[in-house]
């Protein structure tokens, strides 16, 4: 298993700049004024080659500091995360910074191959864990219908180690385009049906034994599932942000709710954290069986 970068790493005692972070300071406290130095980023996002770096307000001398990130860990294109991600297209807000301007990459994860442009794809590196726990929770008798495939985030982890079939909805070109592109790589044609356009019109009615809802906002799409599970029910995988105060009082029983609204029950199978998104606010997903 190829694991991501998430910033500082445990030193091994061998040597003074075991920690990444160690050494990047040391080389920059003979380049930069230790005002600046005080604020250099103790994070980052890793994807293949290219790093992604985030800057305090007002911080100078930002391309002196991304050719040491580069250069110590060993990436040929840095950028500056300006804006997160924005839209239901889920497109990042990047400004170039340093190296190679072609931020085309191919990112090493859990034995698979994910191939994009991150100018224009998101890709998160916290959300790896939940990666592959869905690389082990399907099988080959199902048919899953994934709603927000990106560029195969869950389809293809799920397709390469579970083997059902997929049909893989998605709504921005470009991410399709990845999307395809990306099963090609993975070699796993066979078992995804890519589907180009909102899953509210593109996923097909009552095959699902599983959907996946990878999007924030999925509380809205819950009708359209409820439209492509099968007429015996199944399994949907529900993502959402949720106040980091509520984490442990969740307000499960909406989903009684709006189950109760389709004349189906619901049963809670498993809830969790997959990452904070702010100090306040938590992504969680919970898995639900509803029959």
């Amino acid at each position: 298993m190829v694991k991501v970068n998430r910033g500082e790493q445990k030193s091994s005692g061998k040597n003074q700049f075991a920690i990444p972070y160690h050494q990047i300071k040391h080389e920059l406290s003979a380049l930069i004024t230790p005002s600046l130095l005080r604020f250099i980023p103790k994070k980052w996002e890793k994807i293949g080659d290219v790093l992604i770096l985030k800057f305090p307000e007002g911080l100078q001398d930002k391309e002196i500091v991304a050719e040491v990130y580069a250069r110590v860990l060993n990436c040929r294109t840095v950028m500056e995360d300006i804006g997160g991600i924005k839209g239901v297209k889920r497109e990042p807000d990047l400004c170039f910074l340093y190296g190679d301007e072609n931020m085309e990459t191919i990112h090493l994860e859990n034995g698979i191959y994910f191939k994009l442009d991150v100018s224009k794809i998101m890709f998160s590196s916290g959300n790896i864990d939940e990666r592959i726990r869905m690389a082990t929770i399907s099988s080959p008798h199902e048919t899953v219908v994934d709603f927000f495939s990106g560029i195969g985030y869950f389809t293809i982890p799920m397709a390469v180690y579970c083997s059902p079939h997929i049909f893989a909805c998605e709504l921005n070109p470009i991410a399709y385009e990845y999307l395809l592109e990306n099963i090609k790589i993975n070699q796993v044609e066979d078992r995804v049906t890519c589907l180009l356009g909102d899953c509210r019109d593109v996923a097909p009615p009552h095959v699902a034994d599983r959907i996946v809802m990878g999007y924030f906002k999925s509380y809205d799409f819950l009708p359209y599932a409820f439209k492509v599970l099968k007429r015996k029910g199944g399994i949907i995988h529900y993502h959402e942000l949720c106040p980091t105060e509520l984490l442990s009082n969740y307000p499960l029983e909406k989903f009684d709710e709006v189950a109760r609204d389709y004349h189906r029950n619901a049963k809670i199978l498993h809830y969790h954290k997959i990452k904070s998104y702010n100090p306040r606010v938590s992504h969680v997903v919970i898995d639900i069986h509803f029959f």
